[in-house]
């Protein structure tokens, strides 16, 4: 497990910042997030990049900075985590983000860089972008609603047996809240 000496945290509003090598280090993130049982978007480990790449690249495609943005995590010049928050620009949901895919990646977990990551992307929905809420869908069974409820967020409803992972695994999809930001 590395030790972390400097945690920074960047925004990217546009396709073209990413790096070929930042999108290398977020599929590979991604695949070891996934691949090691985390709630990132990919149900059924494994994963490897025919399955990843495609998915990331619509990921760095719709970035935007009125729209769509992607926090990175970095530690020590390598990236320890990220995630994505989407605005959709209609009047009705212009005021909510939603935010995907938070993840850190194993060898940097359990030193804060979700919750780093979290608190950021809160800063730049608020400050930058004007937004009044955060929404998400967690994976019921993980754990996660602890993790983001210690963070401020709130539990608004479940989708009862929305997600099947296998016939004696149904769980819950969670649906959360943070406001005010």
């Amino acid at each position: 497990m590395p030790h972390q000496r400097s945690l920074d945290l960047v925004q990217i509003t546009e396709p073209h910042d990413v790096t070929p090598e930042l999108r290398r280090e977020l599929i590979d993130c991604w695949i070891a997030v996934t691949n090691t049982g985390g709630a990132a978007g990919f149900p059924f480990p494994p994963v490897d990049d025919h399955d990843v790449e495609p998915v990331a690249d619509k990921v760095i495609g719709r970035l935007n900075p009125q729209q769509s943005r992607l926090v990175i995590a970095t530690a020590d010049g390598v990236l320890a985590g990220w995630v994505i928050l989407n605005r959709d620009p209609h009047r009705l949901v212009g005021h909510w983000g939603t935010v995907h895919h938070l993840q850190t990646h194993p060898d940097w977990r359990g030193r804060g860089i979700g919750t780093a990551l979290v608190h950021e992307l809160r800063k730049i929905a608020r400050d930058e972008l004007g937004l009044e809420q955060l929404h998400l869908a967690a994976r019921g069974g993980e754990g996660l609603e602890d993790f983001y409820e210690r963070l401020g967020w709130r539990e608004i409803g479940r989708w009862t047996g929305a997600l099947r992972f296998a016939p004696d695994d149904t769980r819950d999809e969670v649906l959360m809240v943070l406001a005010p930001l």
